[in-house]
């Protein structure tokens, strides 16, 4: 099936500012009414993928951009990552909708979202 780059998100400070800078933009249409009040970004393509931005405070990390792999098995591959050098952020976890998720950072220290669909 091969593991491919399904979505993307930023880590912002001020998620309302930046989701109306890229509205403003792009055009990209944003939506938080979902169980987290994340911001859901649909760039309305087609092409490419479509990705959120996730509220950050003052002591959580730096505002980043993050891509999110979907994993057959997100607590195997974060087991991968830690044999290969990498370090886990967020354990594996289920979300509201059922799928799964994990945080990592590379052996660069960029940090990578796992995900695993629900079945």
């Amino acid at each position: 099936m091969g593991q491919p780059v399904v979505q993307w998100q930023i880590l912002a400070r001020n998620p309302d500012a930046l989701t109306a800078f890229y509205a403003a933009l792009f055009g990209w249409r944003v939506d938080a009414d979902n169980a987290m009040g994340y911001r859901t970004v649909d760039t309305g393509s087609e092409r490419g993928i479509n990705g959120g931005v996730w509220p950050i405070g003052p002591t959580e990390g730096h505002p980043l951009v993050q891509l999110f792999v979907e994993v057959d098995d997100v607590t195997a591959s974060v087991a991968k990552v830690e044999q290969l050098g990498g370090r886990v952020v967020i354990p594996p976890q289920a979300l509201p909708e059922g799928d799964r998720l994990a945080i990592v950072l590379d052996t660069e220290g960029l940090s990578l979202g796992l995900m695993q669909r629900r079945a």
